[in-house]
């Protein structure tokens, strides 16, 4: 259990790791190429791990040299497996998704399967996707959630229509298999599309490999086939996701983070607009190209729709309890599939520190200005969850986490880091 002590005024420099979403994706079109490739500055986390680890399976040849990562890719021919293959993505939504495609890309068969909760989160509209592209894939339970079985022989092709509400993840995962494919791909999108800066990642990690897709907005996707990956060295930014905590940490003090290795004018990922939000909450921020200095303020609630930085709510949710007035967080319903039900967990342990959390369908209302008072609380096997509540135990004695070490699924050096940081002791907040 990790007891978290209330400081004051952060005052601190911290370089944040590499992006967990594009080094799974860029795993992915390494081990794709017909070549090696160098990731520099991969995030090694348990999630990215278990994408590498999938892809060894397959017989793409994976070696890590400090900070980078050496993959030497197959050209989309796979191992073919003789005997049914078991590939187990633990509680990794990304890897089961994303690598879904890929496995179908093979001949033999696979089951792909997770941990318990990995059992619950849906996966239906990928399976419905590639079975329309000729591929003979079904849930194991016919519930629409792993497991699932790939008797794969490659994927035809052809035109499919996704619906945007459930998760990007399905685009990514046709988009990134698509070169591969028998025939070219095209991919509809059936009302709006949740996510969309995650599908920006994956278009931009395929240019840097070499390949290119075709849209119109985010209503509509065309991979040609017979494109090539091309293997090559890659840098890995800064992950936006994980500066977040920090950011949220001096909000909540008063104080001031310089967060390097975030390039908030070049970056795809769409948590960078979390910024945007800062500020309106009342924070002061400053941008360099390859760094952002955050400055709390004296903050206000606000009405935010998420559904585009969906990662950002924990963080978000923190803010919200020590800012005045309202905050309502809106259309992020696909939280519920995440590692744990996110917006039922975030208002059962704040609520249960004191706050006052509406939990609606879509989404939470949070009034800030509560009395708060510490008491054990739970991560519910969230990552993200764990790493807010460090953020909330800053302004409220007696925080105590259970199953803190959630967070090697996307930040195994969070606890170390966050230990390290300097503070002025001095209550801003004291009359």
């Amino acid at each position: 259990m990790k007891a978290i002590r209330p400081k004051y005024r952060l005052s601190a420099t911290v370089r944040i790791p590499g992006s967990k979403s594009i080094t799974h994706r860029a795993i992915i079109a390494a081990g794709l190429t017909n070549g090696e490739s160098l990731l520099k500055d991969f995030l090694e986390c348990e999630d990215t791990l278990y994408t590498a680890n999938a892809l060894q399976e397959l017989g793409v040849n994976i070696s890590c040299e400090g900070k980078s990562m050496r993959v030497a890719g197959t050209g989309g021919k796979f191992r073919p497996a003789s005997i049914r293959k078991r590939l187990f993505l633990g509680n990794s939504g990304t890897s089961f998704r994303l690598l879904l495609s890929v496995v179908a890309l093979c001949r033999g068969e696979f089951l792909l399967t997770g941990t318990q909760r990995m059992l619950k989160r849906p996966i239906g509209p990928l399976v419905s996707a590639l079975k329309q592209l000729g591929v003979e894939v079904s849930c194991v339970g016919n519930n629409d959630c792993p497991p699932v079985l790939v008797k794969a022989d490659g994927i035809r092709g052809g035109s499919v229509t996704i619906p945007g509400d459930k998760s990007s993840q399905f685009v990514s995962s046709l988009l990134l298999s698509g070169p591969y494919a028998g025939n070219d791909i095209e991919i509809k999108i059936a009302g709006e599309l949740v996510s969309r800066p995650y599908v920006d990642i994956s278009i931009d990690v395929m240019a840097q490999f070499g390949v290119r897709v075709e849209r119109d907005g985010y209503r509509y996707f065309r991979i040609p086939r017979g494109q090539d990956y091309s293997p090559g060295d890659v840098t890995i930014q800064g992950d936006v996701s994980s500066a977040s905590y920090f950011w949220a940490a001096a909000a909540v003090t008063g104080g001031t983070v310089v967060t390097e290795n975030i390039h908030p004018y070049a970056t795809r990922q769409g948590d960078i607009r979390f910024l945007e939000t800062l500020e309106r909450m009342g924070c002061v921020i400053e941008k360099g190209s390859d760094r952002v200095v955050v400055h709390g303020g004296m903050l206000s609630g606000i009405d935010v729709d998420m559904s585009c930085m969906p990662d950002m709510v924990p963080s978000l949710a923190a803010i919200a309890l020590f800012s005045n007035g309202k905050t309502s967080i809106r259309n992020v319903h696909h939280l519920r599939f995440k590692e744990s039900d996110r917006l039922h967990a975030i208002a059962l342990e704040w609520n249960r520190l004191g706050g006052r959390v509406e939990e609606i369908d879509d989404g939470l209302i949070i009034h800030g200005g509560e009395r708060l008072s510490g008491t054990p609380v739970d991560t519910h096997e969230d990552h993200r969850l764990a790493m807010s509540l460090a953020v909330v135990g800053l302004r409220v004695p007696g925080v105590r986490i259970r199953d803190e070490e959630c967070v090697s699924k996307s930040f195994p050096q969070f606890w170390d880091m966050w230990d390290q940081l300097q503070w002025d002791q001095r209550d801003p907040f004291a009359c």
